[in-house]
């Protein structure tokens, strides 16, 4: 039973996981909040996620601050872009909906349509913990995301579908997520721990020579 409780023992391990994962949740959720400042919190979040994955983590609050405050200029800069690109996006969608245009054209507007809000997507998926992971300007940064998101389309897929099915499970089944009590305790940042996996794996082939979890380094476009 002493051994159960041991803090090296599997159990404990999982426990401490857990809490790191919901003080990260928490901090996360809680840095989000001036909106304006999302970019330099998604970026801190992959951060973190990515060194609680790689087991090197010694304090999640005190990783995510150090991310955040080195990352908040670009960060922020780089949310803004983001959310103002996925307003055109949506734009997008209001003006092929109230168009009148014979059927054809309209299906291949809207073909054309899904396939940029595609590649937009999974870009924007590698965008915050690229930022994290390297040290590039803002035109590097947003150039590479969108190379990288391409080459690895694999990788890209599966971040999709695990970010976007508890997304689906929340909008069609609201109460397996306690209407948005596991969101709160701990969604996002379980969402980022799992897709820290996928993109310690595709970093790793750019920095074949240093741990994922080091310092951000300079890379070139693959």
């Amino acid at each position: 039973m002493n051994e159960l409780f041991n803090a090296n023992s599997p159990l404990m391990r999982l426990l401490t996981r857990v809490a790191d994962v919901m003080l990260l949740n928490l901090i996360f959720i809680g840095t989000s909040l001036p909106v304006v400042t999302l970019g330099a919190s998604l970026t801190a979040l992959n951060d973190t996620a990515m060194k609680i994955v790689a087991d090197d983590h010694p304090s999640p609050l005190e990783d995510y601050l150090a991310s955040f405050k080195q990352n908040f200029r670009q960060g922020s800069v780089l949310g803004l872009i983001v959310l103002g690109l996925a307003a055109v996006v949506a734009a997008w969608f209001v003006v092929l909906a109230n168009l009148e245009i014979s059927a054809m054209v309209l299906f291949i507007l809207n073909a054309v349509l899904y396939f940029v809000t595609f590649r937009f997507v999974i870009a924007v998926f590698y965008i915050f913990p690229y930022q994290a992971t390297f040290e590039d300007n803002l035109r590097t940064v947003l150039k590479n995301a969108r190379l990288i998101s391409l080459k690895h389309l694999f990788s890209s897929l599966v971040v999709l579908a695990v970010t976007a099915l508890p997304v689906v499970i929340t909008i069609f089944y609201p109460k397996l997520v306690g209407y948005g009590l596991v969101w709160f305790l701990f969604g996002f940042a379980a969402i980022a721990c799992v897709n820290a996996v996928v993109f310690r794996q595709v970093f790793s082939r750019y920095i074949p020579s240093e741990p994922i979890a080091a310092d951000p380094v300079t890379v070139t476009s693959p």
